[in-house]
Formats: structure tokens, sequence, C-alpha cells
């Protein structure tokens, strides 16, 4: 098994390609390692907007911007990323104040495999990812 976490898009997509390193959550965690990146299946055009829009704001939408709303996968995995910490204070202009930040190092974006997501951590077999580089 490996264990997966489902963050929605776009912000799945910022952490597989490397310019998220914190992933915000309201409790702490003791994982350590290799975690699969699960694209929610909500996102809303209006949510893609604001967060695009908020992005650009702080600073730190990408300097190519993000994929167009249509071209960003939901509803399966996107790639995979290495917890290394949990914290409540860091320098990541990602952390958010009175949250727990999973730090992520080490982000890749593979292939998009169809996979139902779940809330928390939640583990897919090896099996299902035999074929898929991120195995």
């Amino acid at each position: 098994m490996m264990a997966a976490l489902s963050i929605r898009q776009p912000w799945a997509w910022l952490v597989v390609h490397g310019y998220k390193d914190i992933e915000n959550r309201d409790w702490p965690t003791n994982f350590r390692g290799r975690l699969l990146v699960h694209a929610g299946l909500t996102m809303t055009r209006n949510d893609y907007e604001q967060a695009t829009q908020a992005l650009d704001e702080a600073g730190l939408l990408p300097l190519a911007g993000l994929p167009a709303y249509e071209a960003l996968p939901r509803g399966g995995l996107v790639g995979w990323t290495r917890v290394v910490d949990c914290c409540q204070e860091h320098a990541s202009p990602w952390k958010q104040a009175d949250r727990w930040g999973f730090v992520l190092r080490d982000s890749r974006p593979m292939p998009f495999l169809p996979w139902k997501g779940r809330l928390n951590f939640f583990n897919v077999p090896r099996a299902a990812l035999q074929g898929w580089a991120a195995a």
C-alpha cells in the first residue's frame, strides 16, 4: 500500500510541479515519507479564477501561469511528493497562520490515473499502481 492525500486543484498541480512546498491542514500528522497526490474531483471555474487571482496577488503564480481550467485533471492521482515535516511555523510563503503545514519535498508529476479520493490520508494498493511511473 502507498499513502495518498487528496488535494483540490489547482493546488495539487502546484504541489506536484514543485511550486507549493507546504500543504496546510487543520490537523497535524506524524506521517513522513513518499505520498501520492490525488487531485480532488471538485473545482469550479469560480474556484479556479479565485485561486489564480489570489496567487497573482501574493506573488506566487508561476511565471507561465497555471494550466487552463479544462486542462487540470481531477478525480485521480497526478503525482507524488515526500512529507518531511509537520509544523505550525515555517518561513514558506505557502504556510497559512493557525494551520498545520505538511512540509513537502521532491515533488514530481506523473501521468493521470483515475482514482477515487477520500478524506485524510488513504491507501492505494501497490498493485493498482503497476505500470504507473510513480510505483
